[in-house]
């Protein structure tokens, strides 16, 4: 066998492959096969743009060129209209919005894959979560962030997670919406005094040392800074659906390089707007073209320490958002980063280098060969042996049948390669039109002082009293336990008094005996959703 730079006859085995990308409607240019070490700019590897929505892995050892493909992938999504988000964890993705630099290195790689190259940006907005970096804030508010995804962020156990359940059952039960932490640590603290006890009776109690180790959680979240990424206002997830004027789709870039020390925290807010997003679309089928794509970058922090519920409805979102029109790609190292149901419903596959240099490298690389269907070529070999900006590649035909492998040199993107000056970003997004909408925090009055408005004033300090009493009491040191367990439920009981004696305790205590509310209903992930 041989190859040719040329737009020549190709290989017999070559032109199997490229026979399998051929497409008669639009699609996605990635690159041009790779045989014998040549790239062939007359076999185009390409996506057909109706397969989008069958989701994706981009997959690669560090250094080989997974960004770059990103970007790539955006910017002919933009270029068809349809709107995109990335997940910016390095900062280096904001370059997207700018032309890129012409140089011999472009210059050589277009003329290796048979690329017309020219220099575009295209029209992206920048965010950040909870104003923290640059970018318009990204907000959600408790209730609607919900009791799943929050146990995920505070690393609770299943008990203590089907207690924060309660607690949010309780609260939805009555129409109480939690819009920061510290509604959430108020009614937390309500339902182990004798009032919140009562209104618990017929669906089970609040264990005393369990609610404290929530609140304790809570507020320890709430010191590390993470206040600010609960609130309003609340961040519509309609936004990442906009074209520009010309048509063209916005690039939506969640600049995260600030928060890189939360990782659990950015990977599971990005699983909310995922669910809010599912929660709102309606069902459109199999589209010409998607209503989003959706890259979860550093996807592996998601499914690290998951239960098994967790990942259950991380497996059903995935599979029924495609009906809505929503593609989602997985970013990450290898393939065994993500588990098996979930990787069995990612049509399409970009699996950049692997290194292989200790004994789990080399398991890890047998492993991900084994995901891949029958090729002729030795991908043990290939996936070590592939240079920066090259990939092996399988996708979903127009038949939605997967596509024979194909080692690819791709093609270099049109926009930046590296990130705008801080300069010209911060100018963007102050430039956005939604920049007056979502950057000021609104602390509006909480639901608690509402629902206290009107109520009667007689008896309040009996009451409060009795219930600071019975707390105090109920975190009391039990017989028999150690000095350590003492000391925790001492810190509990001090946590849930400081609470419990605050004027919006106090609003909740004399308003829940007569509050009617309607539950509110949640999803797969126990999200909700109130559009104002």
């Amino acid at each position: 066998m041989s190859g040719s730079e040329s737009g020549g006859a190709l290989p017999q085995q070559a032109q199997d492959i490229a026979a399998g990308y051929a497409v008669s409607g639009a699609a996605l240019e990635l690159g041009a096969l790779l045989w014998d070490g040549a790239a062939l700019p007359g076999a185009r590897i390409r996506i057909p743009l109706g397969m989008l929505n069958r989701h994706g892995l981009v997959a690669g050892a560090t250094g080989t060129g997974k960004t770059k493909t990103l970007q790539l992938i955006a910017e002919q999504l933009s270029a068809n209209g349809v709107p995109v988000f990335l997940a910016d964890i390095k900062g280096d993705v904001s370059g997207i919005s700018a032309p890129g630099q012409p140089g011999e290195k472009v210059s050589e790689r277009a003329g290796q894959v048979g690329q017309e190259w020219t220099a575009a940006g295209f029209p992206s907005e920048f965010y950040a979560l909870g104003g923290i970096g640059s970018g318009i804030p990204l907000r959600a508010t408790v209730t609607s962030f919900g009791p799943v995804l929050l146990s995920k962020v505070l690393q609770l156990n299943r008990t203590q997670e089907q207690s924060l359940g309660l607690i949010f059952h309780y609260a939805d039960s009555k129409g109480l919406e939690l819009v920061d932490l510290k509604d959430l640590r108020a009614v937390g603290a309500f339902l182990v005094s004798d009032t919140g006890k009562a209104e618990l009776k017929g669906i089970g109690g609040l264990s005393t040392a369990t609610a404290g180790v929530i609140l304790r959680s809570v507020t320890a979240f709430e010191q590390q800074g993470a206040g600010d990424f609960f609130g309003e206002p609340e961040f519509d997830t309609a936004e990442f659906l906009r074209q520009a004027p010309d048509g063209r789709g916005v690039v939506s870039v969640l600049e995260l390089a600030a928060v890189q020390d939360k990782p659990q925290l950015f990977s599971t807010f990005l699983m909310w707007l995922l669910a809010d997003l599912f929660h709102d679309l309606p069902e459109v089928g199999d589209p010409d073209r998607p209503e989003l794509v959706f890259f979860f970058d550093e996807a592996h922090l998601l499914f690290d320490d998951a239960s098994k519920a967790f990942l259950d409805a991380i497996t059903q979102t995935v599979r029924l958002i495609r009906s809505k029109g929503v593609g989602i790609f997985f970013v990450t190292q290898t393939p065994k980063d993500v588990p098996a149901e979930v990787l069995g419903q990612l049509g399409n596959r970009v699996q950049h280098a692997l290194r292989a240099f200790t004994p789990d490298d080399a398991k890890a690389l047998r492993a991900t060969v084994k995901t891949f269907p029958d090729s002729p070529y030795d991908l043990e070999e290939l996936l070590t042996g592939l240079g920066t900006g090259e990939a092996v590649i399988t996708v979903l035909s127009e038949r939605g049948a997967p596509t024979p492998v194909a080692a690819t040199r791709l093609r270099a993107p049109q926009s930046l390669m590296g990130p705008v000056p801080a300069d010209a970003l911060e100018r963007a997004v102050k430039g956005s039109s939604l920049y007056g909408r979502y950057t000021e925090a609104v602390d509006r009055e909480s639901a608690y002082e509402r629902l206290a408005a009107g109520q009667e004033e007689s008896g309040r300090a009996d009451r409060d009293a009795a219930d600071r009493a019975a707390v105090e009491e109920a975190v009391a040191s039990a017989p028999g336990e150690s000095k350590q367990a003492a000391e925790e439920r001492k810190e509990e009981g001090s946590l849930v008094r400081q609470v419990v004696g605050s004027s919006m305790f106090k609003s909740l205590a004399r308003s829940v005996g007569t509050q009617v509310g309607r539950e509110i209903s949640r999803s797969l992930f126990g999200t909700s959703r109130r559009r104002r």
